[in-house]
């Protein structure tokens, strides 16, 4: 069964630059030929020095996926937790950590910095993704200074796979629609140009818990990305671009009233291009030594209004990277390069719930230029090394230097372990990064002259593959440590009718312990069971170290995939039991009782799908949150938003209850 069309091709491609396979790779136009994976799952790589994941589009499949937030129900290392209530604004969080520490890469290119990262993981349909790489710890010196946690790049369908066409259609009970359509054509031996294309719309408000506020936000978003590839004897040619316009209505619904009061809106208006080409010259074939260039920018431009708070992003970045590789027999291999990236924002914002109070203006901007070195030794796969470093000069923060290290030791086929250390670097920018927040009539209290995060990251592992019962068995277990030496602190503790967005230096760290059981008692069934504990500690009382809030100390997820009668039929269930957790500092009402608990309880989310193939279609219907649990009182003071209490930031867990949803998908291959 053909899952995966002409990814690997381009991982490889462009000095080999992938988020989840950073050590050397087969020569570069040998990798261009078609590769076919046959295992539906996610696939651990045991190869190579990085600790790192392959989410294929089959296993994408195995959920309704409708874009990428949504694409980690069946992964036990990925979590997407919503920010608040309102926004419809998600994160990831990874070892314990949330999605700011995590580089984002569209195809290998840093993307979803800044002004898209509340509502990036959006911005990527599921239909589009070819695979999603999960790196863990320290990755790669390649792709830049800013991976702490790891690294996640989605590979997007490809122009020079075989020639098709898809569509795939979706609705739910919630009155969501969305559409699908891709394709691609070659013309000649060389050329190939694709189109992919979304629509969504949510057509009605839901307001399950009676609050007067929608449940989520009602999102309208069409995107386009064309693209062409040129794949030649010596050079490498991709091209492509992404247009997005979205809308997201929030607020009081329509039939809520206040009294005199007028409803509680939130209306945030998106469009964004992203553009970027690709160039490779293979200059010694037998060696794989090649020389790549890529550039890429983006533009964001979005304007939001939370009631009466304005808060319009302006955001452009330029990023380009000169790439070096080459081998000596297999053993060694050596790639540098020189980067450069610039970043621009513009802000006109009233942080204040007063129409009266003109907005101000701001500006920032960030030019850093760097290189790196990176030198593999690889022993027959038996001891794989990997050494990287390098140096960035900032225009606002000077020098940083990145010094990572991985390595990987396979004793026996059957046993593999990894380990890995290194540093990484983020710069702030608190009022495009957690402008959500002003959902809430929490005060936003920025610090001036914030200082560039930076923290080391180490982390350690080991994969055991045996069979019990001639049955084929995986074990897996893994450890991270994450220590700080200087965070950008949102902090919801100190005041609760404000947040504190400022540089800490004390001491902040995360551990994060993970253990998983794969199990396929028969061909058309698997089986896994994962475990995972994460202890987050930072000061955010004043009083010393305390566990972050709204987070799950621990989590289980257990997982059912079975595809009887050679995968004409899919079933596949996922139950998820997420831990308890500690709120923010309550405070006192008058009658004495608790604004919010102190703490939250443990609660269970259970997704299952049913698919049925056939020879070019596929229909598909399924459940999400079939437990029903759903977050009690998400929103604090939700019957008076434009009074001091209302707040829409304590969100651990889901905001709306069971919903059902029906879809069908088409493609045909090679049909001209």
């Amino acid at each position: 069964m053909k899952v995966i069309t002409g990814f690997i091709p381009i991982v490889l491609t462009f000095a080999h630059a992938s988020a989840a396979a950073q050590e050397p790779a087969d020569t570069l136009y040998e990798s261009l030929r078609e590769v076919t994976v046959t295992n539906p799952r996610g696939i651990r790589k045991l190869k190579g020095a990085t600790n790192s994941e392959l989410i294929s589009a089959s296993e994408l499949k195995r959920a309704a996926c409708c874009n990428l937030g949504e694409s980690f129900t069946t992964n036990p290392s990925v979590d997407v937790n919503y920010t608040d209530a309102a926004t419809g604004a998600r994160q990831i969080r990874l070892l314990g950590l949330s999605g700011s520490y995590v580089q984002f890469l569209t195809e290998n290119i840093p993307n979803f910095r800044g002004a898209a990262a509340p509502y990036g993981l959006g911005y990527v349909a599921g239909p589009w993704m070819q695979s999603i790489q999960v790196s863990k710890g320290a990755s790669s010196v390649k792709n830049g200074y800013e991976s702490i946690t790891g690294q996640i790049n989605v590979e997007m369908k490809k122009p020079q796979a075989d020639p098709s066409l898809s569509v795939n259609m979706y609705y739910d009970i919630m009155n969501k629609l969305e559409a699908n359509v891709d394709g691609n054509l070659h013309f000649g031996d060389n050329w190939s140009a694709g189109l992919l294309t979304h629509f969504e719309n949510g057509f009605s408000d839901h307001d399950g818990n009676h609050d007067g506020f929608s449940d989520m936000p009602r999102v309208r978003q069409f995107a386009i990305m064309p693209r062409v590839a040129y794949l030649g004897s010596s050079y490498v040619f991709q091209a492509s671009a992404r247009f997005i316009d979205e809308r997201r209505l929030s607020g009081q619904s329509d039939h809520h009233s206040s009294g005199t009061l007028p409803l509680y809106k939130i209306n945030i208006d998106t469009r964004r291009w992203e553009a970027f080409t690709k160039n490779a010259y293979m200059y010694d074939r037998e060696n794989d030594g090649n020389v790549a260039l890529i550039v890429s920018g983006s533009g964001h431009d979005q304007d939001a209004s939370y009631g009466l708070r304005l808060c319009d992003i302006d955001q452009h970045e330029l990023y380009a990277s000169l790439m070096y590789e080459r081998k000596w027999n297999d053993l060694h291999a050596l790639s540098a390069g020189l980067s450069t990236n610039y970043d621009h924002y513009r802000y006109d914002y009233r942080p204040q719930a007063n129409a009266d109070i003109a907005a101000a203006r701001s500006s920032e901007q960030e030019a850093v230029l760097g290189g790196y070195a990176q030198y593999t030794l690889n022993l027959n796969e038996k001891l794989v090394a990997m050494g990287g470093i390098r140096y960035d000069w900032s225009n606002r923060y000077g020098s940083m230097v990145t010094p990572r290290m991985h390595l990987r030791y396979n004793p026996t086929r059957s046993l593999s372990f990894h380990a890995s250390a290194g540093k990484g670097y983020r710069s702030p920018h608190p009022l495009a990064e957690y402008s959500n927040l002003l959902a809430s009539s929490r005060r936003m209290v920025i610090s001036e002259n914030l200082e560039r995060e930076s923290a080391w990251n180490f982390g350690a592992g080991g994969t055991w593959t045996f069979y019990p019962w001639g049955k084929k068995t995986a074990l897996s277990a893994e450890y991270y440590y994450t220590t700080f030496t200087s965070q950008l602190m949102a902090n919801l503790d100190r005041d609760p009718h404000a947040v504190y967005i400022y540089s800490s230096s004390d001491r902040s760290y995360s551990h994060s312990v993970q253990a998983e059981l794969s199990f396929e008692p028969i061909s058309e069934l698997t089986l896994t069971a994962a475990w995972r504990l994460t202890d987050v500690k930072a000061n955010y009382t004043g009083h010393g170290l305390s566990q972050k809030p709204l987070a799950s100390r621990n989590k289980a997820l257990f997982t059912v995939g079975y595809a009887p009668h050679m995968g004409l039929w899919q079933f596949d269930l996922s139950c998820a039991v997420n831990g308890p957790g500690r709120m923010p500092t309550p405070y006192t009402l008058p009658d004495g009782s608790l604004s919010w608990p102190e703490n939250f309880k443990s609660y269970v989310h259970l997704n299952a799908q049913i698919t049925r193939n056939f020879r070019h279609w596929s229909v598909y219907i399924g459940g999400e949150n079939l437990t029903n649990y759903r977050q009690p009182n998400p929103i604090i003071g939700a019957s008076n938003p434009w009074g001091p209490d209302f707040d829409a930031t304590m969100v651990y867990g889901p905001l709306q209850g069971a919903m059902a949803y029906i879809g069908f998908r088409y493609n045909i291959t090679k049909y001209i």
